[in-house]
């Protein structure tokens, strides 16, 4: 059962991204305030549940929330910057364009680059422990899901819209034969090294 707060009456902001350990496209984070009273059954971790559930989830969560917003950070930005940083600034991005100012922060994980102004609390697993983080899970997931199948018909060779940009062994093969695309975040390890094995 996912808990609806942690100080009951302060407008929290749930906070999580999607798309960190991809190779390729921009990482997404969602920023979400639910209003009070808010409950779904079928709420939870975004990777707990079918992609039809989370696309119904979506739909619920943008229609009743508070506010929510989407920040995104480009590949190239992502390769300046590095992965954590990069995710840490879609999740200010996206709380900066929310409509409503929220009172704290609840973020996904164990890390997080203070907001100005804003308190924040990091929660290890949150999207499975408070609502307001597994909404924004939701919504970062579908999102980005929705971003990588269109640069899946730019670049169908490298099945984005299967893989989503993660790691997988056809993305992998992909990569191999064709190269990179400008979506590829070149300060990952694309490619692993190669094993060389020596006959005696």
């Amino acid at each position: 059962m996912l808990l609806p707060y942690i100080e009951k009456g302060r407008i929290e902001a749930g906070c999580d991204e999607a798309g960190r350990g991809c190779l390729a496209g921009a990482v997404y984070a969602a920023a979400v305030i639910l209003p009070p009273g808010f409950r779904n059954e079928q709420l939870n971790d975004s990777k707990q549940l079918t992609e039809k559930q989370r696309e119904a989830l979506r739909l619920i969560i943008e229609k009743e929330a508070m506010a929510w917003a989407v920040g995104i950070v480009s590949p190239q930005e992502i390769d300046r910057i590095n992965i954590l940083k990069a995710s840490f600034l879609a999740m200010h991005r996206a709380v900066e364009q929310l409509k409503t100012a929220p009172e704290h922060l609840l973020v996904d994980g164990n890390r997080f680059i203070p907001y100005p102004g804003i308190p924040h609390t990091t929660v290890v697993k949150g999207d499975g422990k408070y609502m307001s983080i597994a909404a924004a899970s939701i919504l970062a997931k579908t999102h980005r899901d929705e971003y990588m199948d269109k640069l899946n018909v730019e670049y169908p060779n490298y099945l984005w819209h299967e893989n989503k940009g993660y790691p997988t062994k056809a993305h992998r093969n992909a990569i191999r034969e064709h190269g990179t695309t400008p979506y590829h975040r070149k300060s990952f390890t694309l490619l692993p090294p190669l094993q060389l094995t020596l006959d005696f």
